[in-house]
């Protein structure tokens, strides 16, 4: 049960974009281009929400998750920065091999995954910082 609460959930993108990119035969691009709803705005001008926005926002909404999830300390914390490690090397894989990941979506995706990886480390290390004090004199 531990296991699956380290697991970085910077990779339920990645699960989802790879469902919709090779699940639409490997046209990714025109898959994300599906508008999902629009609004008719005050202005006169229409706001249109497509499938990839959809994604990118429901993926830096995990990232501030994962943001909360780095402030934990202990034994754990070092599975979930592996974990978010591994994660990101994923991405950087699939983008580099795969040409359903050759899309602007999918790199945004990636970046993600690297600010986890280097957000998670540098909270961990600056909250360690703060939790040991040496030669502190409280006078």
């Amino acid at each position: 049960m531990r296991f699956i609460l380290s697991l970085p959930l910077t990779l339920i993108p990645l699960i989802l974009y790879n469902v919709i990119a090779f699940g639409s035969g490997g046209t990714a691009s025109s898959a994300w281009d599906a508008e999902m709803f629009a609004v008719q705005m005050v202005s006169g001008a229409q706001f249109q929400l497509l499938l990839g926005d959809m994604l990118l926002t429901f993926a830096l909404l995990l990232l501030f998750a994962e943001m909360l999830k780095a402030t934990r300390t202990g034994s754990s914390a070092l599975m979930d920065h592996i974990l978010s490690m591994l994660v990101f090397v994923a991405y950087l894989v699939e983008f580099l091999i795969a040409a359903p990941a050759a899309t602007s979506i999918f790199f945004i995706l990636m970046v993600i995954a690297l600010i986890d990886v280097i957000a998670g480390f540098s909270i961990t290390i600056s909250g360690a910082r703060r939790d040991v004090a040496f030669g502190h004199d409280d006078r």
